[in-house]
């Protein structure tokens, strides 16, 4: 067994670590002090186990006798942990013509405070087509309400700008 990357830093195992003296902690985590790296070694053989360096950076290295097969084992579940713990933002987009009936906005504005309470981002696309952008009036005053009706669940992160041919505005959850 030679080395494995822990957080793209390689940990250095029995033959690997090559310094004269080690920082030694045995297998039931009783400190031995600083102790040569040949007889740490030759204490991790005798029990049948590996000599793990733990804390590299440390003067003299901390080295902790163990199966090194368990330790890349439990590194492995604390890294799974961790990814699961984490959350992804998505940034949900929703488009709408400058023509949308009154129910059809206010299912709209449903689905975007059920993207926003699931704590997704929501990108709101108004778009023109042909001569409705004569009429920008128009889109700002539903972009207007789109804002006031998300307020008390959002925080508007894009103020609505005209882009093109669409106003175009994100929310985040608070």
């Amino acid at each position: 067994m030679s080395s494995i990357a822990k957080d793209n830093k390689e940990i250095n195992v029995n033959e690997k670590i090559r310094v004269k003296e080690v920082r030694l902690i045995d297998a039931v985590g009783t400190q031995l002090g600083v102790v040569p790296t040949i007889d740490a070694l030759r204490m991790a053989k005798e029990q049948e186990l590996d000599l793990v360096e733990v804390s590299p950076n440390a003067a003299p290295p901390v080295c902790k006798i163990m199966d090194f097969g368990k330790f890349k084992y439990q590194l492995a579940k604390k890294a799974q942990e961790a990814k699961k713990k984490q959350t992804v933002i998505q940034l949900k987009e929703m488009k709408l013509g400058l023509k949308i009936e009154e129910h059809d906005l206010q299912f709209k504005i449903k689905h975007m405070r059920e993207f926003l309470e699931e704590g997704d981002k929501v990108k709101v696309i108004i778009m023109f087509r042909g001569r409705e952008v004569l009429h920008v009036d128009m889109g700002d005053k539903m972009a207007q309400r789109i804002v006031e009706s998300l307020k008390d669940i959002s925080d508007l992160e894009q103020k609505p700008k005209f882009d093109g041919r669409n106003i175009v505005m994100v929310f985040a959850p608070l």
